[in-house]
């Protein structure tokens, strides 16, 4: 299975933000750092879930994991619910996109275990402060 490992990161709240996407249980890992722009940490964990969910999707990865150390994110799709309903958009995006898949697991995991996605979220945020 593969496994999708997820970060958003902002240098203030809002402030410079970027995405990390780290998939391994392919022949080749992929890591992707995209710098979001101005935002909140919670919008930058959830555009980093759709980053990851379209990736796959366009690679026809069909059968996937997902690991976020992100509560809110993990909690929205578990739960189908968000209370800021800022986020109602981005979730129900997440959501047609989940559809997609054969099967979709998301499971919370503490932050010590997601540090390559984190550096590359970190990473994005620099890439904003170079434009």
């Amino acid at each position: 299975m593969i496994e999708v490992y997820i970060d958003g990161a902002s240098k203030g709240n809002p402030g410079p933000s970027g995405a990390g996407v780290f998939i391994k249980g392919i022949p080749q890992p992929v890591q992707l750092s995209m710098p979001l722009g101005i935002m909140s940490n919670h919008e930058a964990e959830c555009r980093s879930l759709l980053i990851a969910l379209q990736y796959c999707l366009e690679h026809n990865f069909k059968v996937v994991s997902f690991r976020t150390d992100s509560q809110l994110v993990e909690r929205a799709l578990e739960k189908q619910y968000v209370k800021n309903k800022n986020f109602l958009p981005l979730l129900e995006e997440a959501f047609r996109l989940v559809e997609q898949f054969d099967l979709f697991f998301i499971k919370w995991i503490p932050s010590s275990q997601n540090k390559v996605a984190d550096e590359l979220a970190r990473r994005a945020i620099l890439q904003n402060e170079q434009r």
